[in-house]
């Protein structure tokens, strides 16, 4: 039986600084810093520790004077360090001036998020939307035009209402919110046009926080534009909570091939790292087969077979050890992104689980013999025994890592013609 394959919804390809987004490019992480964006040192923390993390774009807030100010130190400061991250300016309310009143802070952002729900009220709305895509327009800046429904523009909801309050087939008071959201942004995405800004430097994103809503939304934004989408469930909420509703929503969309870049907008646990919903986002693209960012690692769940502790600790060692190491093997060792790592707790799976991954390791189950058999691309190359096994099992990746991809030399323990020798066996 034949895997499908994702038919990707064709849109127009935008770049933000050395990222492409849409026209079939990659689908593209990114994330959101929560910092006082004005507090240089710790938003440039913040950011480095997103870029690390995989977060190919980051977006920052730009509220005040003082954060618009802040930018271009942030940037030079990036730079400096060997980051090339882009940077988004997140503007609500006061972009128009922020933007006319720090070039510096224009140029050194990558792109301008716009919530057109937002951006002035009655007749000021148009003159501050022009104003903000005429920086974009005077700093050659892409623009992502972001409606969210906790802010979707009242004038344009209540005239929607009474319009539908008068059809013959009036749809619900939903009904009519899903359809402001969609006429919001892609009116509004025209309307740049009008001004001067080109479609291949327009995104779209409307943001819900029901999951359903954002798939009716987003379907019928697919169906009637063809701008890069950026897809995300807004609120998503803490925890569990938050992951399993972004994974909900953007798999549906994903799936039917809608969206271009993606955030996983999880509210972080008291004290809590942001990088989680960067981890989220890339977890969710990799096991859909849509992209590879870093190893992955296959365990059991666990049962009455493996009462001990030993697979779940090894498996969570190995798993935060890939992830580690990451930002350096990225560039040194391309390919090793794609690369499976099976941890398993007994006989009944644990060969046949091991024997499918690149390296993967079976561990002994209650009653059975202590010995934790270790499979090279699906050869049994060496049994380990004792308390070491988890410090050999990890050399043995590393030493597969750099034999595989960095063109090294073969240790022994990679090596199938040697697959009976044990390593270190104590007592």
């Amino acid at each position: 039986m034949e895997r499908p394959v994702i038919a990707r919804h064709r849109t127009r390809q935008v770049r933000v600084g050395g990222v492409a987004i849409g026209g079939g490019a990659p689908i593209v992480v990114q994330s959101m810093t929560n910092t006082d964006t004005a507090d240089v040192a710790a938003t440039l923390a913040q950011v480095r520790a997103l870029a690390d993390a995989g977060s190919e774009i980051v977006r920052v807030t730009v509220n005040t004077a003082e954060a618009a100010a802040a930018v271009p130190r942030i940037r030079e400061r990036l730079d400096a360090a060997g980051c090339a991250v882009p940077l988004v300016g997140d503007f609500h309310f006061n972009g128009h001036k922020l933007l006319a009143a720090e070039p510096a802070c224009a140029r050194a952002l990558a792109k301008f998020r716009i919530n057109p729900g937002n951006v002035g009220k009655g007749s000021k709305r148009d003159p501050q939307f022009a104003t903000m895509i005429g920086q974009a327009l005077e700093h050659g800046k892409p623009v992502r035009i972001g409606v969210n429904w906790g802010s979707l523009d009242a004038d344009l909801l209540a005239r929607m209402m009474d319009d539908n309050a008068r059809s013959a087939s009036p749809l619900s008071a939903e009904g009519v919110m899903r359809e402001a959201l969609v006429a919001s942004a892609i009116d509004s995405a025209r309307r740049a046009e009008s001004l001067g800004l080109p479609a291949e430097r327009i995104v779209l994103s409307c943001k819900v926080s029901d999951v359903q809503d954002l798939v009716v939304v987003y379907r019928e934004l697919a169906r009637r534009c063809d701008y890069a989408l950026h897809l995300g469930l807004t609120e998503a909420g803490m925890g569990s909570k938050g992951i399993v509703a972004s994974t909900a929503a953007l798999a549906v969309l994903l799936q039917e091939g809608i969206g271009d870049t993606i955030r996983v907008s999880l509210t972080p646990e008291p004290g809590g790292s942001r990088t989680q919903e960067v981890i989220v986002a890339q977890e969710i693209l990799q096991t859909m087969g849509l992209r590879s960012f870093a190893p992955m690692v296959t365990a059991c769940p666990g049962c009455g077979r493996t009462t001990s502790t030993t697979f779940q600790e090894l498996a969570a060692r190995i798993q935060a050890y890939l992830r580690a190491a990451m930002p350096q093997w990225r560039t040194r060792y391309p390919g090793v992104e794609r690369m499976q790592v099976a941890v398993m707790g007994c006989v009944v799976n644990g060969p046949g689980e091991s024997k499918l991954a690149n390296v993967g390791i079976s561990l002994p189950g209650t009653g059975e013999s202590p010995v934790a058999p270790v499979y090279v691309d699906g050869e049994k190359t060496v049994t380990l025994r004792g308390e070491r096994i988890a410090e050999e099992f990890q050399q043995i990746v590393e030493d597969y890592v750099r034999a595989t991809y960095g063109g090294e030399p073969r240790s022994a323990a990679l090596d199938p013609e040697r697959r009976t020798i044990p390593v270190k066996a104590t007592a």
